[in-house]
């Protein structure tokens, strides 16, 4: 969910294992990772409060196995903070004024799967405020600390200035005024250490601060020392707090060389000497400057990153020694798109930035006149010269997203998804307009996956995997990619959600079945027989199209079916356990079950689902020499496999450490990138 990259460890407080289970699929249909837990008594639920972490608790009021007053009970008694959902069948004022009274955060209908999402993202969401706001604290009075410190022992005369006053100053600041102690400065005016001829000027400047105007980046003046010794002096001044209260920061420096050369040096340090924007240093204090007026509603700002398309294929092209002159010309481009009131700089090694004041018409039309500057015009490089195009992302800076980190993180998201389709195009994220945003990039994506669909450009890529117990077969996992042109391919975590929402996983399913039956007959026919494993989604299950496919396409082939596994995730195969068993009936070729192990009671699935493979999920093996409990896990589902007569497979193998784990635990196969990468080539010698 938004605000959070790690899993959601969830506490579930149900009678029904099932009704569990299909919580937790769609959680995981909406993107969400998680960590379930199913207490099944209050013990177990004391046990898991004591031992584990967890973030939330969905707590059904009907059950009687662990009541919803018990949970609330051991939750409070446990100290943590932990919000309890409690799931309903239907609401009512008498149930909803006794839910919230007793201490819930929110009530979930069991039958209304988005509004139980919203809730669970809005608990979760808040949940993570309330830690971060705590770390924070922790942070800022760590920081404030440090920050005393630090200025205490600058050499830069530093000083704390309240409406023209004087209330703290350090001890660099107090001798180059001759302040012998605290008290000679506390309540001494700014102005009576300007010189005379200075101080209307000066009192003008202190007017506008005091109405909020921001400061310039430098002021020069002359002043006087406590003798009444003049000198030049350039002032600097940042906004600041000082024991809760507003104030001004002021950095007070001798200007002892010549003003003139002090100007070209101050210059040359804020630029980039490759493209001559703004380096990335001067370039954030524009965009924090940006952020923190937007947060108090001081006005609008649209921040754009941009990068060169296909910058490594441009590299070999060009010669990595032409990589300056590349961005060199791509920064002309951009500063002649740009309106006085823009602001532009060298943001990375390859990515450049706009900082430009308005709404979101206004950062949309520099988008287009930056992307058409570049496209538009052969750009000389060197003695070389080429037709560039750039991708660009943005977000429009408002109150709502009014943080340095969060606005960096959505220009580089819109960057990365204009890339992903093609590029030459640019995508603005408007706080204000997301559901438009939204809306237009979906539909960039649809017409992208039907166009793949219709003009073959899914591919597939193979790894291998290999046997621990000794056997030579030749056996690969395939895995989809979509070819977006230039060598780019995308994985289908880009575009799954997108996919299933309209209506293409069926399509997408029965062109991988297809494509990997084709390839099993060649190498078949090349005399080098091979097994595919390849994933398939719970849309294939919804009617027998799939089923047929296979059956037509194995006999027009002269394909053995054995050759063939087909992968269903665990959560899939509880939560639709009648169309999974009709279809491993139909089918024929064998079947897989992948990312097991996770579930509320896996182990009780086999006793319903029998599959040919079972592949373990890949948190059991990240990080494995190093945590136990897993690998006491894995040998408990190796040998449980081994009893069934069910072959286990280890993916996402890290180190020799964890080969040596998974052979001495039983496991039949293993496959990942320490042993070999995924290609477009099936290579791997088995022998």
């Amino acid at each position: 969910m938004s605000g959070t990259d790690h899993a959601l460890r969830l506490m579930i407080v149900d009678d029904s294992v099932e009704d569990a289970e299909a919580i937790v699929s769609t959680l995981r249909n909406a993107g969400i990772a998680v960590r379930p837990l199913r207490p099944d008594s209050a013990e177990s639920l004391a046990e898991m409060l004591a031992d584990q972490a967890v973030d939330l608790v969905l707590a059904a009021q009907a059950a009687t196995t662990v009541t919803l007053a018990q949970a609330l009970e051991l939750i409070k008694g446990s100290g943590k903070d932990l919000p309890v959902v409690t799931i309903v069948d239907r609401v009512d004022d008498a149930s909803l004024t006794q839910a919230l009274a007793a201490g819930v955060r929110g009530i979930a209908l069991r039958h209304q799967p988005q509004q139980m999402l919203g809730v669970v993202r809005t608990e979760w969401g808040d949940l993570e405020a309330r830690r971060t706001l705590r770390r924070l604290e922790a942070q800022v009075r760590e920081t404030e600390r440090r920050c005393d410190a630090l200025i205490e022992s600058s050499r830069d005369p530093i000083a704390y200035i309240h409406e023209g006053m004087h209330i703290r100053a350090n001890a660099a600041y107090m001798e180059m005024f001759d302040f012998e102690s605290c008290d000679d400065r506390e309540g001494m005016s700014l102005l009576d250490l300007v010189a005379p001829k200075h101080v209307d000027g000066f009192k003008a400047l202190l007017k506008s601060l005091s109405k909020g105007e921001p400061p310039p980046p430098r002021y020069e003046l002359e002043a006087h020392d406590g003798s009444g010794n003049p000198f030049a002096a350039v002032m600097e001044f940042t906004p600041a707090m000082y024991e809760g209260e507003p104030c001004l920061q002021v950095i007070f420096r001798r200007q002892e060389a010549d003003p003139e050369l002090a100007r070209e040096v101050e210059e040359l340090r804020q630029r980039d000497q490759v493209t001559g924007l703004f380096n990335r240093q001067t370039f954030l204090i524009s965009l924090e400057e940006a952020v923190s007026a937007a947060a108090q509603r001081q006005g609008q700002y649209g921040l754009l990153l941009l990068q060169p398309d296909h910058y490594q294929k441009l590299l070999q092209e060009i010669g990595l020694d032409s990589a300056d002159a590349l961005l060199h010309g791509v920064a002309d481009r951009l500063r002649s798109a740009l309106g006085e009131d823009a602001v532009a700089a060298r943001f990375g090694e390859h990515t450049l930035a706009a900082l430009v004041r308005g709404d979101h018409e206004a950062t949309s039309a520099l988008a287009e006149r930056i992307r058409e500057a570049v496209a538009s015009e052969v750009i000389g490089i060197g003695e070389r010269s080429a037709a560039i195009t750039v991708s660009i992302g943005g977000v429009q800076i408002g109150e709502k997203i009014a943080s340095v980190s969060q606005v960096l993180t959505k220009a580089t998201e819109g960057v990365n998804a204009s890339a992903n389709v093609g590029g030459n195009r640019f995508e603005i994220f408007d706080p204000g307009a997301v559901d438009r945003a939204e809306q237009e990039r979906v539909q960039a994506w649809v017409t992208h996956l039907r166009e793949a669909l219709a003009h073959d450009r899914f591919l597939l890529h193979y790894q291998p995997v290999i046997s621990l117990q000794g056997e030579t077969g030749a056996m690969y996992e395939a895995y989809i990619r979509l070819d977006v042109g230039a060598g780019e391919m995308v994985p289908p975590l880009r575009f799954h959600q997108i996919a299933e929402e309209h209506g293409l996983l069926g399509e997408i399913d029965r062109w991988v079945v297809g494509r990997a039956i084709k390839v099993i007959a060649e190498q078949q026919k090349a005399g080098k027989p091979v097994t595919l494993l390849v994933k398939i989604t719970e849309a294939s299950l919804a009617n027998d199209k799939l089923a047929k496919f296979i059956g037509e396409r194995l006999e027009d082939t002269g394909v053995d079916g054995e050759r063939l596994v087909l992968q269903l995730s665990e959560a899939k195969v509880f939560t639709n356990l009648r169309a999974a068993q009709d279809f491993a009936a139909a089918v024929k070729c064998k079947i897989g079950l992948e990312q097991f192990g996770v579930g509320l009671d896996s182990f009780q699935l086999l006793s319903h689902f029998n599959p040919a493979y079972l592949k373990l999920d890949r948190s059991f093996t990240e990080d494995l020499p190093k945590n136990a409990g897993n690998q006491e896990r894995i040998k408990e589902i190796a040998a449980k496999a081994q009893s069934l007569g069910i072959r286990s497979i280890a993916e996402f193998i890290q180190d020799a450490a964890s080969m040596a784990i998974l052979f001495s635990s039983g496991i039949d196969y293993v496959e990942g990138n320490f042993l070999a990468p995924a290609g477009p080539e099936m290579n791997y010698d088995f022998e």
